[in-house]
């Protein structure tokens, strides 16, 4: 059959409608797959998050990359995150240190003690990661039942290598790899030189944690041992037994070693007790000291020394503040 002009239009119409009839309302025919990264309805699809998996002292946990909702136990990682520009859900918000007192404006939880995690309170945030330290390491096994948890406290046998590895970790979470290894190297060259200095003096010192009256010794590999094992200052005694709560002494063993640097603690002052260090510490024995003679009784921030320490502000400001110290 031989077909006209107007045939062969009238066939190139109704195959046209056909096809617009079997297709969807933006071109696609019926059935067929959304284009790739897109959901059916044409929307982008919501990347995935990668994951991580980090080792620490309790374990191994999975930690996706970039949590929104961040539950924070230590105030040294609390430091890091808001040197960092990291926002956190919840803190335990009971003798935050001042430079942190921001944390206690009510868009921030109170998730308990540093002590008594409130895991009714973490659980109500759903929380993306836990992050703790050694005065939560008892209630790692029911935290982890909430949320991811990790263990970031600072080994103090190997300081600076644990603060580190600590600094790196939160910069791998959150994407802040150079913004951490910028405030790293900041803090390693500050170190080089007090270091330097400190070793060329040759003196020695005794580290105290004053409270309440009575004085603890604290020696290298300490909670405070950084003052030995990093700045240089030699033990003036290297027995001393490596314990959290230092080992007990007297004014008369402070006369005895009678140290070149006396560096203290007070205990009272960081836990919103009464700042009594100076007056328990200056005493007639004491005043017998190299020390004191010499002006080289150092008291130390609590709020970074007690509180926060391993972080990347604190350990920052503990390096310069012996520094300062030194003459």
């Amino acid at each position: 059959m031989k077909w006209g002009k107007a045939g062969v239009l009238a066939a190139l119409v109704g195959l046209m409608t056909v096809t617009a009839a079997c297709g969807g309302a933006d071109g696609r025919t019926s059935g067929s797959a959304a284009p790739a990264g897109t959901t059916p309805s044409g929307q982008a699809a919501a990347p995935q998050q990668e994951e991580l998996t980090i080792k620490h002292k309790l374990g191994e946990t999975k930690v996706k990359k970039h949590p929104q909702k961040v539950v924070v136990f230590d105030y040294g990682v609390l430091d890091s995150l808001d040197k960092l520009g990291i926002e956190v859900t919840g803190v335990p918000q009971a003798n935050l240190p001042p430079y942190l007192a921001r944390y206690k404006d009510s868009k921030y939880k109170n998730v308990g003690s540093l002590t008594e995690p409130d895991f009714e309170k973490v659980n109500a945030l759903k929380p993306d990661l836990i992050v703790i330290s050694g005065r939560q390491q008892t209630a790692y096994e029911e935290l982890k039942k909430i949320a991811p948890t990790i263990f970031l406290g600072v080994d103090t046998t190997r300081y600076m290598a644990s603060y580190t590895e600590n600094a790196q970790t939160i910069g791998r979470i959150f994407g802040k790899e150079t913004a951490v290894e910028a405030e790293l190297k900041t803090v390693d060259d500050t170190i080089k030189k007090l270091s330097d200095k400190v070793k060329a003096s040759g003196k020695n010192a005794l580290i105290l944690l004053a409270n309440e009256g009575n004085i603890s010794a604290y020696g290298a590999g300490s909670r405070f041992g950084i003052i030995h094992d990093v700045f240089g200052f030699k033990p003036v005694d290297d027995k001393i037994e490596v314990s959290t709560h230092g080992q007990p002494v007297s004014f008369e063993y402070v006369v005895e070693k009678n140290p070149d640097y006396l560096f203290v603690v007070d205990r009272g002052a960081a836990v919103g007790g009464e700042s009594s260090a100076k007056k328990t510490v200056e005493n007639e024995l004491v005043k017998k000291t190299k020390a004191y003679q010499n002006g080289t009784i150092v008291y130390l921030d609590p709020n970074y020394w007690y509180l926060s320490g391993g972080g990347l502000i604190s350990v920052a400001e503990m390096v310069k503040e012996v520094e300062k110290s030194v003459k």
